[in-house]
């Protein structure tokens, strides 16, 4: 599209990012563009960075981690690894390639201060997993968005294996581990959450006897994948996953694919924008991340992906989508947790399509890094679109529920991003396709999981 720079950030150099930004106030607002096309790489997985970080630094040998992603939360994460003790190799300089001199399962310890999670849940999540069963006592703490998040979740069966634990308010970070002696468990989650999950698993690498934990419904199984691949007995049965504990582990070396979560908001902006044809090269492709994927089709949108190799068990391949006529579907209860991160997406597909979009299962969202299924709602309606939530699900509005009869798409407006990255690289995505484009505040916490999304957008856009 001719004049492509002044469509989508007004003022801004030609070949410059495609958000204009107010350095004072983080502010980025992002216009309607031409079409996405060619071929494109995502930032590497965080979710698997971070567990790659973790597992190699209780691992006996160094462990060569191939496209770690140093955003916010795997920062955090790895800056918690070096205070425990562990050397990381193409840290300091962001490297490509980092390497984790692990110090072994019961090697880590305690560096006289508070190790800070950052924003990070699922680095402060599973690290206490790993320090329940250590020597010495540790403090994990967050910023203001993560200490609001509940972590009774982890605590409670935690001290079911005999940690000892103390936290703020009853269920608020910091946490404060002693490290000790730990006992196998069964447990059984009222809700599917691969952190609660991962934690337990981490934990019961040093307890005696065989840690269980059946969810209602599967979550992410990177954990699951990655223990296995480092030598720890893991047994999948239904719906339930096992691990006794280990002596030792050996991961070796693990590819990181790109995360499927950050190719998400580019497929959404690729199905709203008119013209577009896009495809997402040497992505992950776990099956329990395909989710979102699943339901674009549902609603009638051309995507299709092909697994070209797997790593350490993680699957990867091409994703390919072109812009869609979209209609509304329904997501039920027992497919979420393969979604839940792409909710946010969900719902901005939704206010595009033809009919209704219902996602069921939705409570977990509230305990995010904000109260992100209030935020959706207060977002898509402030955006010109419907939307509400009852019980456990959020209802989206549209096209003729928006208008009856008419196809009105949103008209764009302002949002703040609350501190949430999945807000905020909502709003930019919706900026692509609401007429009036979409100012986001607060766009810098975005960098937690994607933090050069405006430079590999300008990628696809037209120059």
């Amino acid at each position: 599209m001719a004049g492509h720079e002044r469509a989508v950030c007004q003022g801004s150099r030609r070949g410059a990012a495609p958000g204009a930004m107010n350095a004072a106030t983080n502010t980025v607002t992002f216009r309607p563009s031409g079409p996405l096309r060619g071929r494109v790489r995502v930032p590497g997985d965080k979710s698997i960075t971070q567990r790659a970080l973790l597992v190699g630094a209780v691992c006996e040998r160094p462990v060569e981690i191939v496209g770690p992603v140093w955003a916010g939360d795997p920062l955090a994460t790895a800056g918690m690894v070096v205070d425990l003790g562990v050397a990381i190799d193409g840290l300091a300089a962001r490297e490509r390639r980092a390497v984790v001199h692990g110090v072994g399962l019961r090697g880590l310890r305690a560096p006289g201060h508070s190790l800070d999670a950052g924003n990070s849940g699922t680095g402060m999540r599973l690290l206490a997993g790993l320090l329940a069963g250590q020597r010495g006592s540790f403090v994990i703490d967050g910023d203001r968005y993560l200490r609001g998040r509940p972590m009774a979740r982890i605590v409670a069966p935690l001290r079911a294996m005999g940690a000892r634990i103390t936290t703020r308010d009853g269920e608020r970070a910091p946490l404060t581990i002693d490290g000790g002696p730990l006992r196998a468990i069964r447990h059984e989650p009222p809700v599917a959450s691969a952190q609660v999950k991962s934690c337990l698993l981490l934990a019961g690498l040093l307890a005696e006897g065989e840690t269980v934990v059946c969810e209602p419904a599967p979550s992410r199984d990177h954990t699951e994948l990655m223990l296995a691949a480092a030598g720890a007995s893991v047994a999948r049965r239904g719906a339930e996953v096992a691990v006794r504990g280990a002596e030792r582990l050996d991961l070796g070396r693990i590819a990181i694919p790109g995360d499927l979560s950050s190719a998400a908001f580019l497929v959404a902006a690729a199905l709203l924008v008119p013209g577009s044809d896009l495809v997402v090269s040497e992505v992950g492709l776990n099956p329990t991340r395909l989710g979102f994927c699943e339901a674009v089709r549902a609603m009638g949108g051309e995507i299709e992906w092909a697994v070209t190799g797997t790593d350490g068990g993680e699957p990867r391949g091409e994703l390919r989508v072109r812009a869609s006529a979209l209609h509304g579907t329904t997501v039920p209860a027992a497919a979420t947790p393969s979604l839940i991160d792409e909710v946010t997406l969900l719902a901005l597909l939704g206010c595009f399509a033809e009919g209704e979009t219902v996602v069921e299962g939705v409570s977990d969202l509230r305990a995010k890094e904000t109260d992100r299924l209030a935020a959706i709602v207060e977002i898509v309606t402030a955006l010109g679109g419907a939307a509400e939530t009852s019980a456990d699900a959020l209802r989206i509005g549209g096209t003729d529920a928006v208008r009856p009869g008419g196809a009105r798409i949103l008209r764009g407006g302002a949002l703040d991003s609350r501190g949430d990255h999945r807000l905020a690289l909502l709003g930019a995505v919706a900026g692509l396709a609401c007429p009036a484009g979409v100012t986001v505040t607060g766009f810098e916490a975005a960098t937690v999981s994607f933090p050069d999304f405006s430079d590999v957008l300008a990628e696809v856009l037209p120059s």
